[in-house]
């Protein structure tokens, strides 16, 4: 607790800081939202963090001793703003924690990065090592005599450098405050793994790329000690990029035209030589290119597809991962040997350093779930590690440290990813690295000591429609903020939505009568009113299982499972009479899998299921509202074409890249989204005809801080509405052995 007169106005924990004097709250460089009481009210929390704040002590700071106001309703709603601005709980805290009838406590490590005055003196900190909260919260407070001293640098080696006062047991000891963050420091407010390490960020830029795990795009990275080599987004596509390790400067890699899409699969033992796939298009398996990172010509693996690869450990022969297979290529004669037979798709092949052990990631189609398993070197030894550590399986994404003393890995537990770690080849209990608030994921190792570079990803995107007399995106209204996929109802009178993270939500169209439609077991990916407006179609898959169809009542009930399979089904579209359901599959990124892949209609009345005529090879169905079309894309997304129901024909009427066709209310026209084109065109293509019209792309965002984006639905006006990106992530560091 800071009691010299001289107060710090600027506190720092995890990748948030508060400033006092503005009334500022930013997180990892971006200022965050949050109102003035609540603000008010964590200021104070900061200033005595680890101590407990009476509701009392938060009255007369924060409201004033005379002002006459429901105390308890106002403390416990700005101490759930706090907690929703910093994705917080009660349940589970790592900043904010509930005493019952007591008070509030700031229980994560808080550093003062700048004062009112920075004179130079000693300060001292009392090290509460009796904490309720079980961590070892740390609280500022003044030597008598002295103003403390306050550095407007946090670096960790100028910290060091500082002495402190602690009272431990009633004594009052000097110890240098590396010391004290080994003994205090449960980094983010960790309580179950002892100290975790001090993370550091490395970028600014915000654009490192996520990857996609439904996608089977997994953020890959590779590092030659100097250069971080990893994919970023650039003009709303991702580009290969690489990032200086000592300044965070982030490059665009110039890489030869016959790559245009590249994704990483490693960077050779010697540092020479990018292993890349030729990302053009949704299909499962790419060909295969190696790329010197100095510049100069593409090499493409002969004989090659895969969706996956690395370096064997040689530097001179490639793993690949293709099907449900590892092969090894030998570039200088092209041949292929089978190296091992897999259960499951492989991605994310990292080989131990002394070559004897490879781990990678398997990811099973059907339950959509991740796990992390290993072979000898000679492929003949294969088993899954951590396989019952989480339920379902959420463990991918593993690398060695350069000594082997490591292995790193991520694991989603909750919708949030966080690294842990092993001790090198053992598959003993993993012990945390991170533990939030952001979602880290991708990490990559220094090829020298313990420093791990990882992704923090901190998406932030906004709910647009297009004003086509403006030209440009503007916000939609406030209660579909949080709004993923969006249809309205064709009475116009209610509006359905899915939000991040797969809920489903009815409201009336001006945002009255809200509700969740569907449980919190299932997420749901898109829904589709029937045409009466009493039910809906759902696209939906509970954890660890294959995407299903289901219906539900709009005014909520319990979802009915459409299909007795255990297949990936998806976008259910009704007929105009509501009496039958479209349906396809998904490609092979979403789900692989064997079967036929074809538009299918399912009848309500007999439970019938028939096939519609030569749609092998396309997939998600949108029958028009009329009935007169069913819409359909090919599975390798380049074409959109319509079923005629009447004449029983196909005709094609687009050729470009296809994702998320919308029809409007008319039947008299069709809108898409080519997400993969540059600038990321949204088309209306005019029925019967075909005629496309461009209605707008990436330059139609305000500011030039947009990213890329994707299509949501349709206004009640038939206007796209979209949501835009304009933050990912960042790189951040730490080190495995430091505080």
């Amino acid at each position: 607790m800071l009691s010299h007169p001289e107060v710090a106005s600027r506190f720092g924990f995890g990748v948030y800081e508060a400033d006092l004097q503005t009334g500022e709250l930013w997180k990892a460089g971006r200022k965050i939202k949050l109102q003035s009481q609540p603000f008010k009210v964590l200021a104070v929390l900061l200033e005595k963090a680890g101590d407990v704040v009476t509701r009392e002590e938060l009255q007369v700071r924060v409201w004033g001793k005379n002002i006459v106001v429901d105390f308890d309703h106002s403390i416990g709603t700005a101490i759930n703003k706090i907690r929703d601005a910093l994705g917080d709980t009660a349940d589970n805290p790592r900043f904010v924690e509930t005493l019952a009838k007591r008070g509030y406590r700031f229980i994560a490590p808080v550093t003062v990065l700048s004062g009112t005055s920075a004179i130079k003196s000693t300060e001292s900190i009392n090290l509460d090592l009796t904490s309720e909260s079980g961590s070892a919260p740390v609280v500022l407070e003044g030597q008598p005599g002295t103003a403390p001293q306050i550095e407007v640098s946090s670096l960790p080696n100028e910290l060091d450098l500082m002495r402190r006062r602690r009272k431990v047991f009633g004594f009052w000891l000097w110890i240098p405050v590396g010391v004290l963050a080994g003994l205090a420091g449960f980094y983010y407010g960790s309580r179950s793994s002892g100290p975790l390490p001090r993370i550091e960020r490395l970028t600014r830029t915000g654009r490192i790329a996520p990857g996609v795990q439904a996608m089977e795009s997994l953020p890959a990275s590779a590092t030659d000690g100097l250069r971080i080599y990893i994919p970023v987004i650039s003009g709303g596509r991702s580009v290969l990029a690489q990032v200086d390790v000592r300044t965070g400067a982030v490059e665009n890699l110039p890489l030869p035209s016959e790559i245009s899409s590249a994704t990483l699969g490693d960077l050779s033992p010697d540092g020479s030589t990018l292993l890349l796939r030729n990302h053009l298009s949704p299909e499962s398996e790419q060909s295969l290119w190696t790329v010197p990172v100095g510049g100069g010509s593409a090499l493409r693996v002969a004989n090659v597809v895969a969706h996956d690869a690395t370096w064997m450990p040689d530097g001179k022969s490639i793993l690949y991962a293709t099907g449900n297979q590892l092969l090894i290529n030998r570039p200088q004669d092209g041949s292929s040997s089978v190296f091992a037979k897999l259960p499951e798709r492989a991605f994310w092949l990292r080989w131990s350093p002394d070559g004897k052990v490879l781990r990678f990631t398997l990811l099973d189609p059907i339950k959509h779930t991740l796990g992390l398993w290993e072979a000898s070197s000679d492929g003949k030894s294969i088993r899954p590690i951590l396989g019952n550590w989480t339920k379902p399986s959420s463990e991918c994404c593993g690398i060695w440290t350069g000594d082997g003393k490591y292995f790193v890995f991520q694991s989603d537990r909750g919708g949030s990813s966080d690294l842990w770690r092993l001790e090198g080849e053992s598959i003993g209990e993993p012990k945390r690295v991170t533990n939030g608030p952001l979602s880290f994921v991708g990490p990559v190792t220094s090829r020298n000591g313990h420093r791990i570079f990882f992704l923090g990803l901190e998406t932030e995107s906004l709910l647009q429609r297009y004003d086509a007399g403006r030209h440009e995106f503007v916000a939609m209204p406030g209660f579909l903020a949080e709004a993923n996929r969006i249809e309205y109802s064709r009475d116009r009178q209610w509006v359905i939505w899915t939000d991040a993270s797969g809920k489903l939500w009815r409201a009336k169209a001006d945002g009255s009568e809200l509700i969740q439609i569907t449980p919190d077991s299932l997420q749901v990916f898109l829904a589709h009113w029937s045409p009466d407006g009493k039910r809906i179609a759902v696209m939906a898959k509970e954890s660890g299982k294959a995407w299903q169809i289901y219906l539900v009542p709009a005014d909520g009930g319990a979802p009915e499972k459409l299909l007795r399979e255990s297949r990936n089904a998806a976008d259910p579209s009704w007929s105009a009479d509501g009496q039958q359901i479209a349906f396809g599959r998904v490609t092979d990124i979403m789900g692989k899998e064997d079967g036929p892949r074809a538009i299918q209609i399912f009848d309500l009345r007999t439970h019938a299921l028939s096939t519609v005529p030569g749609s092998e090879g396309w997939f998600s169905p949108r029958w028009s509202p009329d009935g007169r079309y069913i819409a359909a894309v090919s599975l390798d997304q380049r074409k959109l074409s319509l079923f005629d129901t009447v004449l029983h024909t196909w005709r094609t009427i687009a050729e470009t890249t296809v994702a998320d066709p919308v029809w409007s209310s008319d039947s008299k026209a069709i809108f898409f989204h080519a997400s993969s084109a540059e600038m990321q065109p949204i088309y209306r293509a005019s029925i019967p005809d075909g005629r496309l019209e461009q209605i707008a792309n990436l330059s139609n965002f305000n500011g030039g801080d947009t990213e890329d984006y994707f299509f949501c639905g349709l206004t009640l006006e038939s206007v796209p509405i979209v949501r835009s990106r304009t933050r990912t992530g960042n790189l951040y560091t730490l080190d495995l052995d430091g505080p």
